[in-house]
């Protein structure tokens, strides 16, 4: 170690995983991910208690879930596993963290058994519900399992608490929250009660995933205005590939195409995860060359085209050939 290097301090780290777990919160997943990858060495995780250890492997996961990458995720949650045989808070972190890969895996069985599991090691534990809303995950699983009337009374006991406890934030999870366990008329409102909470907090995932499910709610409200339901989608469109995170984009997408309007161009960071050889293919797809006359141009298999078509769709969360020229522009 030079003369001027310092050591890292204790109170460094955890100042450091605060203002990333604060970014996540602000929807800055991108500048949250490279934070918590520096934290992440052993001579930085060594400083922290088993609680902020477990704090700091759940917000990458978080973020790696974000961003649809369940391969790095499923190993995070390998690492979560360790933690599971603790007790009280870093349990119950591990705990909620694997609900939430468990939702992502589509097992809500085991999401649900997760998050119950949140509530038993806290206890009577004076854990916010904006750090571990348990409640809210465990209403979701219910909903996936068709226990309704048990996700709306666990979602209305989150969202009395976290109207108790003041932060905006935690409010607008809450009314998203129980938004998804109602219909109709009553979910737009809540949707909309929600968005109205964040107007002086600057939480632009949650606001692009209410945006989603607002527009959602409207196309299939009979009467609505689908130019309201465009500019949502929009917006979290732009704000999805700013930050790469491909599922909420795919969902954005989805909609999109219920409405019969393209996806907008491609932003340049997912271009930029494509390989040389997917740009290639990519290009020559979005001109119209069939698959067989890609193969012949290039010098390769036709299965080793559709392959690479395959990894392009993903990447740019598009679902078919005809989506590709708007994704794409003029960025190719």
């Amino acid at each position: 170690m030079s003369e001027q290097e310092v050591p890292p301090d204790r109170d460094h780290v955890v100042a450091r995983l605060d203002a990333a777990t604060a970014l996540i919160h602000e929807g800055a997943v991108g500048d949250a991910l490279t934070v918590l990858n520096e934290l992440n060495e052993p001579g930085l995780t060594d400083l922290l208690d088993p609680a902020e250890r477990a704090l700091l492997v759940a917000a990458l996961l978080e973020c790696r879930l974000a961003r649809g990458d369940l391969a790095g995720s499923m190993a995070l949650g390998h690492t979560l596993g360790l933690f599971l045989e603790e007790q009280g808070l870093a349990a119950a972190i591990a705990h909620h963290a694997s609900g939430e890969l468990a939702s992502a895996l589509g097992d809500p069985e085991l999401a649900l058994e997760h998050f119950l599991a949140v509530g038993e090691e806290v206890g009577d534990d004076p854990v916010g519900v904006e750090q571990l809303p348990w409640r809210a995950g465990a209403a979701l699983a219910l909903l996936r399992l068709s226990r309704g009337r048990e996700a709306g009374e666990l979602a209305e006991q989150h969202h009395a608490l976290a109207a108790a406890e003041g932060s905006p934030y935690a409010v607008a999870v809450a009314l998203r929250t129980l938004a998804a366990t109602v219909a109709g008329d009553r979910r737009v409102e809540l949707l909309l009660e929600a968005k109205a909470t964040l107007v002086e907090v600057r939480a632009e995932r949650l606001l692009a995933q209410i945006d989603t499910d607002l527009a959602g709610a409207l196309v299939l409200t009979q009467g609505a205005d689908h130019g309201e339901a465009l500019s949502l989608l929009r917006s979290a469109e732009n704000y999805a590939g700013r930050q790469e995170m491909w599922p909420l984009q795919g969902r954005v997408r989805r909609l999109l195409d219920h409405l019969g309007e393209p996806p907008q161009q491609v932003d340049s960071a997912a271009m930029a995860s494509l390989t040389a050889a997917e740009r290639r293919v990519a290009a020559l797809a979005a001109d119209g060359l069939t698959n067989r006359q890609i193969a012949e141009q290039l010098l390769v298999s036709i299965k080793a085209v559709e392959w690479h078509l395959s990894n392009i769709y993903r990447k740019l969360e598009i679902r078919s050939r005809k989506s590709l020229g708007p994704a794409l522009g003029a960025s190719v």
